[in-house]
């Protein structure tokens, strides 16, 4: 049996100084070669209509009004809407502008199509933005992107961990507010839904597949703010990743399903705001993360349901986590960063090659009323159940060995089904401002079986 380390929850676009055996996925010599051509024209994310008269009203159209989705958005105005008439749309878009609600009329004919040239989707850094009911696909980077991070140059490194060291937040201050809705991203070269040093945000009914790297990001945000809800992820390397993203975080009801690994939460100081705390994953079907077909991370990891690396205070409960074959629910130190305080209760983990893990040193975590059938380390309720008092940590615990099958390059994933569009798509839109509200993550049950939530 394999002790399970810190690098199977490591992202794969982590920066890589100082720490030479990580090894890099393939995309990213292609993504630094597509940032010098994007940032030497071939991109279509510029506009030269910025001088060109608004139709007036509050609805901006593609192509009604202008022919490119960066024309339109350079021309709208704060509060206004960006509404897209089906069709493919081979560009680039930076959303700058404040309270911008970019929407298609349709979720599957709107289509972004990067070409496998072009590096991010939709980069959206204006307070309050709003990118829903379209499809992005076939970016080198990143499908949607919300960032705080304004420098254009950076934002074409892909705006993340492959780009700082660590992310200057004072120079950078997080974006505040921003929704994505209804989106399908899918066989992009490191994130499909990437919320990086951004707050206040709901990312909510959308689908991610085919993402090299993840299919939901959330990373460097304190305090997040930040609800993550009622989505599909599937053939990724991960399915939703967080990494040094603490407090107000809640991951539910969400179907995550057929990666490599189901859910990481990571704590790490390659990037800014460690130690990761105080995330709340609940209620959310995370099942059968073993798939092959699918893009190989760098770090080789395969077959985890849930994986807590280094993270604190977390909570996990009413999780359906099965048919993951080297671990359901793993919770372990990567360096300089015990996993500490972290609550594992009341969630559905068997079928999986180890159901309940430990392999930390802090006494702080804890597992109660889970229905395991197997603990690593054997008893592992008892000798670290929520109840007990005076804890002491457990001998280290381990996953089920696994070998790693060969992935697929990101490209080659299939595409998704038709996906649920808006029903009412010419609806006023709401730009991103107070979220995410309320919260309230006991709503969401003890999922009874992995067809239990809605599918998309």
């Amino acid at each position: 049996m394999q002790l399970l380390t810190t690098r199977h929850f490591r992202s794969a676009t982590t920066p890589s100084r100082g720490t030479p055996a990580v090894k890099r996925p393939p995309v990213l010599p292609v993504l630094l070669a597509a940032a010098v051509l994007a940032l030497s024209g071939c991109s279509s994310g510029g506009s030269s209509s910025s001088d060109a008269r608004h139709p007036g009203g509050t609805v901006v159209r593609v192509p009604q009004n202008f022919p490119t989705i960066q024309q339109a958005v350079d021309v709208a105005h704060e509060g206004d809407t960006v509404l897209v008439d089906p069709g493919t749309y081979r560009e680039s878009v930076r959303l700058t502008k404040p309270r911008v609600v970019l929407r298609g009329t349709d979720r599957n004919t709107v289509v972004l199509d990067g070409g496998l040239k072009l590096v991010n989707g939709i980069t959206a850094s204006g307070p309050g933005s709003v990118v829903e009911n379209l499809t992005v696909h076939g970016y080198l980077a990143n499908g949607v992107l919300f960032t705080g991070v304004t420098d254009e140059k950076l934002q074409q490194h892909g705006a993340g961990g492959s780009a700082y060291d660590p992310l200057d937040t004072v120079r950078f201050p997080p974006l505040q507010g921003f929704r994505a809705g209804n989106v399908t991203a899918y066989n992009n070269g490191l994130y499909g839904i990437y919320a990086f040093d951004a707050r206040g945000g709901v990312i909510e009914d959308s689908y991610a597949s085919g993402g090299a790297d993840s299919g939901i990001y959330v990373g460097q945000c304190k305090p997040c703010d930040t609800l993550v809800r009622n989505n599909t992820v599937e053939r990724n390397a991960v399915g939703v990743e967080i990494t040094n993203a603490s407090d107000n975080l809640t991951v539910v009801g969400n179907r995550i399903t057929g990666n490599r690994v189901g859910v990481t939460v990571n704590s790490n100081d390659l990037e800014a705001l460690a130690p990761q705390h105080g995330a709340v994953i609940a209620g959310n079907v995370v099942t059968d993360n073993n798939a092959a077909d699918t893009p190989q991370q760098a770090d080789g990891a395969w077959g985890i349901g849930i994986g807590i690396g280094g993270g604190t205070a977390n909570q996990v409960q009413r999780n359906l986590v099965q048919g993951n074959r080297a671990a359901g629910v793993a919770v372990t130190d990567p360096p300089g960063h015990p996993a500490s305080g972290n609550r594992i209760e009341g969630n559905r983990v068997t079928g999986n090659g180890t159901d309940l893990v430990l392999a930390s040193v802090d006494p702080g975590n804890c597992f109660t009323g889970n229905q395991p059938a197997v603990q690593s380390p054997d008893g592992l309720e008892t000798l670290a159940g929520c109840a007990v008092q005076g804890r002491t940590a457990p001998p280290f615990g381990r996953t089920s060995p696994v070998q790693s099958p060969p992935g697929v390059p990101f490209s080659q994933v299939p595409a998704p089904p038709a996906q649920p569009s808006l029903p009412d798509p010419s609806a006023p839109g709401r730009p991103a401002t107070d979220l995410p509200g309320p919260v309230d993550a006991g709503a969401y049950p003890l999922p009874e079986s992995a067809d239990a939530l809605p599918k998309h």
